[in-house]
């Protein structure tokens, strides 16, 4: 984990938050009770069930949705231009109607960078994930792991003090997923972003996180924290450590309990 002894405030703070929904039937607690600090420049992954809250609590850090009790605050940094957050979420969440390197720089073109500097920080970022050579192409005209590699460095190319990912590999095919695992540990190591990152994957967790929450079923509790205290870099040969067996076991033998009440409850 980042260290962060010279500067101990949490980038995020949550406090005892809770998200209600009103429903047809009453209502429904969605997070329960939810308090975490993430530090500057940790990687966080947050695992759970299917329905337990993981994604309801992301879009409350990005301010997609209010929290209904509790305190969650980013703390922001010491430039008021840089964005608190970017998001990125499963689906390709990018403009049919726009190039590559036109989607790359969209946060900066809303944030009124010059047309020639937003596009010289795009480039870059597509030269560092070897998307160069499809600067001018349209989304159509790419693959769907390009599709996402735009989508991620379309956050980071804007900068935030957090990046906030939801799934952001879940849709794609099992190779396509190793290779983008691997490219988002390689860019995470250079940029040492704080970033909260839901997945349903264990082994993605572990792999990525250096801490992974594991959330109960509905109503979202966090169970229990895991320090991953694996070393860095991480790459895909991690998977084969017997300390990467050791976590994922663990995790899952408190995990599958939970997936089977979410399963009950919805019968």
């Amino acid at each position: 984990m980042a260290d962060v002894a010279s500067n101990p405030a949490p980038k995020i703070s949550a406090r005892n938050v809770t998200k209600v929904y009103e429903t047809a039937s009453g209502h429904m607690t969605a997070v329960d009770d939810f308090t975490l600090d993430v530090a500057e420049g940790e990687f966080l992954a947050i695992v759970g069930p299917s329905g337990c809250g993981k994604s309801t609590f992301l879009r409350m850090l990005a301010g997609l949705e209010d929290v209904s009790s509790g305190q969650l605050t980013i703390r922001p940094g010491t430039d008021p231009k840089t964005p608190l957050n970017s998001v990125v979420f499963q689906e390709y969440a990018i403009f049919p109607w726009k190039t590559v390197i036109q989607n790359v720089a969209f946060g900066l073109q809303m944030r009124g960078v010059s047309e020639r500097e937003r596009l010289d920080v795009a480039q870059g970022w597509l030269d560092r994930v070897g998307l160069a050579k499809f600067a001018d192409h349209y989304p159509h005209q790419i693959s769907g792991g390009m599709k996402q590699r735009v989508s991620i460095v379309r956050a980071l190319a804007n900068d935030p003090e957090v990046l906030l990912m939801d799934e952001p590999l879940g849709a794609l095919d099992a190779q396509t997923r190793v290779v983008l695992q691997e490219e988002l540990l390689r860019i995470w190591e250079e940029t040492r972003k704080t970033v909260v990152y839901i997945t349903h994957s264990l082994e993605e967790a572990v792999l990525l996180g250096d801490r992974v929450v594991l959330m109960s079923a509905q109503p979202g509790r966090i169970l229990e924290v895991y320090d991953i205290d694996i070393p860095r870099p991480r790459s895909i040969e991690t998977m084969n450590l017997p300390a990467f067996a050791l976590y994922r076991g663990a995790i899952w033998d408190r995990l599958s309990a939970e997936v089977t009440r979410a399963m009950e409850m919805q019968q």
